[in-house]
């Protein structure tokens, strides 16, 4: 197994002046962390008040721990330290983290920390769509082996499950970290992963990034490194081949599409469909992975998942490992979880979809599973395309993909959120949009708009929750979201 690179951030630690900004997911678990590892001073900055972090009881964890808490609107004012561990929600480029930087402070993360001490091997995900479905399948293709060898453990983490510094004690280096990663969190880390695995990169995030080049160089961040040993890309993506091909270690490329792949150099792989099965190749032999009829989740874009999974682990586990995981995994929370059917009508849950590109992945999606079921006697699938729930807030991406994946794959659209009359405009602004084909409401409260999706609906008719926005606007993640669906629909 692959040795951690020196813990220099760990190193520094003792004795040092170390600063929490924003004491929340990623902020708790480091507090404990760093007192038991001898920081001479600690200090924790969140912007909530005094009183609101006293009423949750996280000012006194702060201050019985020895460490002191600054808090409120002035959170960050004469921000200094020798090591700043920032949340992945601050920029750091925030004008006092880059005063603090140039006066000498180091800047790190949890995660950064973590990735540091961990003596496991560190399979690292990112992209725009897919990683967490990615991850989760990595994550238990490994597990389904340690199960049947019985050596070694898998710990899940990053973005996904729970933090993993305070179980770092007990890991060792038979174990694996299997990490969903964010630009957010990529942007200034170091050594990422032993393997990294970039599932596409497409318009995401603008919101927060600056523009898209420091969105791709951020996702291009997980596979640079000393110790990264095999990256895992996506072949039709531009971003992900552009990154594929300066890289020098080993690539497994993979796409579920008909695609040029760049050529394969030594250690290189390619993952591809043939004869309705995933299959391997160096260039030289052909080797079936798994049978696409095994795998229980709908889309292409699953089918995609599981081989770019496939292509981070296939030489870690066995057969029966790959079987036992397509037997058993019907799919990940909020990403089209079947909720319930009432009276003939089907309703999914896809809160997580909160771009455009993943709510055209779940209509396409579910017009395959339609076509499965057949087809009418003039060639279309039977049954109706979905009532969609879109909207939430902005990320500053373009809508007009969306726009033509309604008009083609929906047959009625309910608008809502902070992004809907942005939405609207793309639809008004689309070729294929005919408002007698497409009905579109427009409802702002979210609530409400669920609630008419599902009133408007009738038998052999699909209620699809695929936001395309984020859920900030109106609920405190998308999580929040799916389950205020999910309550609705099972209140029918």
């Amino acid at each position: 197994m692959q040795q951690p690179i020196s813990p220099s951030i760990a190193e520094r630690i003792n004795g040092a002046h170390c600063v929490i900004l924003g004491y929340g997911v990623s902020g708790k678990p480091l507090l404990p962390y760093l007192v038991a590892s001898g920081a001479g001073k600690i200090t924790v900055r969140d912007k909530r008040t005094l009183e609101n972090m006293r009423a949750s009881g996280e000012a006194q964890v702060i201050l019985s721990s020895g460490a002191e808490l600054i808090c409120g609107e002035d959170y960050l004012r004469d921000l200094t330290g020798d090591i700043i561990f920032r949340s992945p929600g601050f920029r750091p480029d925030l004008p006092e983290i880059k005063a603090a930087v140039e006066k000498g402070a180091i800047l790190s993360s949890e995660m950064e920390l973590f990735l540091s001490v961990t003596p496991s091997t560190v399979i690292g995900i990112t992209g725009s769509d897919g990683k967490t479905t990615t991850t989760t399948l990595v994550s238990k293709f490994l597990a389904a082996e340690a199960e049947i060898t019985g050596r070694g453990k898998v710990y899940l983490g990053g973005n996904i499950g729970t933090p993993l510094l305070p179980v770092v004690e007990g890991m060792t280096e038979d174990d694996f970290a299997v990490v969903e990663l964010s630009s957010f969190q990529l942007m200034t880390m170091q050594n990422a992963a032993h393997r990294a695995v970039i599932t596409n990169i497409t318009l995401n995030h603008l919101n927060w990034h600056t523009d898209m080049d420091e969105y791709v160089a951020a996702k291009a961040r997980i596979t640079e490194g000393k110790r990264i040993t095999r990256a895992v890309l996506n072949a039709k993506n531009e971003y992900t081949r552009s990154i594929g091909e300066d890289l020098s270690c080993p690539v497994s490329w993979f796409s579920v599409y008909d695609c040029d792949c760049p050529p394969l150099k030594e250690g290189d792989r390619r993952l591809y469909l043939k004869d309705g099965y995933i299959c391997i190749t160096d260039g030289k032999t052909e080797t079936p992975l798994l049978a696409i009829r095994k795998i229980r989740l709908l889309g292409k874009h699953n089918i995609e998942n599981y081989m770019t999974a496939l292509g981070a682990v296939c030489d870690l586990v066995s057969p029966a490992a790959v079987e036992k995981v397509a037997d058993e995994f019907t799919g990940v929370p909020h990403r089209l979880e079947p909720v319930r059917e009432v009276k003939g009508v089907s309703y999914y849950n896809s809160s997580i979809d909160s771009s455009p590109t993943r709510t055209c992945a779940a209509l396409s999606a579910i017009r395959e599973l339609r076509e499965l079921q057949g087809t009418n006697p003039d060639g279309t699938p039977r049954g109706r395309d979905p009532v969609v729930i879109c909207g939430g807030q902005d990320k500053h991406v373009a809508f007009d993909p969306l726009a033509e994946g309604l008009c083609r794959m929906a047959s009625r659209v309910i608008l809502t959120g902070e992004a809907r009359d942005q939405i609207m405009d793309a639809l008004s602004r689309c070729p294929l949009y005919d408002p007698e084909k497409l009905p579109v409401t427009v409802i702002p409260d979210y609530r409400e708009a669920m609630k008419t999706a599902c009133d408007i609906a009738r038998e052999g008719d699909i209620v699809l929750l695929s936001p395309a926005c984020t859920s900030f606007d109106a609920f405190k993640n998308f999580e929040e979201r799916g389950e205020v669906f999910r309550e609705i629909v099972k209140a029918l």
